[in-house]
């Protein structure tokens, strides 16, 4: 076979084999429970979805409790029923009162549980599960939701997703699940960023995009260097051998 193209194809083997490690790396870190919420406008209602990820090679995932915020605490919380598990609403009273919508709220629901009803229900390694809510009324956009998320396994363990990312860090082990606020459906682009609304944390323009699709953006971005570098190997070596 040419020296040349055999040359090619090594480069070409070792850049996919890289492009392979860069891919499982990145899943492996992305896998962690997020919230994807279907339309986060301001003073509306949105679908919430969680999806928990079980990362154990040899228990099971049973249990989910989401932590709902005080601060700008939901008025609304609706569970969408899954078929062997069991969800608990649980209403206390506010650290606070809140004003919303012109009405003083003192009490609200402040966190849902999901627990598997039997085994067979249970997520199992290398699988993952959805919970959904239906939630509102929606704070001043601009405004960063917070929603904490404790993770328990059949064997007792027990994981806090609770980290708050910060701008510029990387992410944390265990981050907590939030999303950004946005404009309300109809009112007009703000001129300026939109304050954050007290107790709330880093305001953004837009929406947090979801986890997934943030890795492979640059999984795929990794893999389109990764094989460019390749294929320009291939072509100065060809000339190299041509130049002889």
């Amino acid at each position: 076979m040419n020296k040349t193209i055999r040359r090619g194809l090594k480069a070409f083997g070792t850049a996919v084999a890289t492009a392979a490690l860069i891919a499982t790396g990145a899943a492996a870190a992305s896998a962690h429970v997020s919230v994807d919420p279907d339309d986060p406008a301001a003073n509306g209602f949105t679908h919430l979805t969680f999806n928990m990820p079980n990362e154990s090679a040899t228990a099971k995932t049973n249990k989910l409790e989401v932590k709902l915020p005080t601060d700008t605490p939901f008025t609304s919380v609706s569970v969408k029923p899954i078929e062997g598990w069991t969800a608990q609403v649980t209403t206390t009273t506010l650290p606070k009162p809140v004003t919303i919508d012109g009405s003083t709220v003192t009490k609200a629901p402040t966190s849902v549980v999901w627990t598997a009803n039997d085994a067979s229900h249970e997520i199992g390694p290398n699988e993952y599960q959805s919970f959904s809510l239906s939630v509102g009324i929606l704070p001043a956009a601009g405004t960063k939701i917070v929603l904490p998320a404790i993770q328990t396994y059949t064997d007792g363990r027990v994981v806090n997703w609770n980290q708050i990312q910060q701008a510029g860090q990387p992410e944390p082990d265990h981050p907590a699940p939030s999303f950004t606020t946005t404009p309300a459906d109809d009112a007009s682009p703000a001129p300026s960023a939109t304050p954050v609304a007290q107790g709330a944390g880093t305001a953004t323009p837009a929406s947090q995009t979801s986890d997934a699709a943030g890795t492979w953006g640059l999984i795929l971005g990794a893999i389109g260097v990764i094989l460019g570098a390749a294929a320009l190997g291939l072509v100065l070596s060809g000339r190299r051998k041509e130049a002889k």
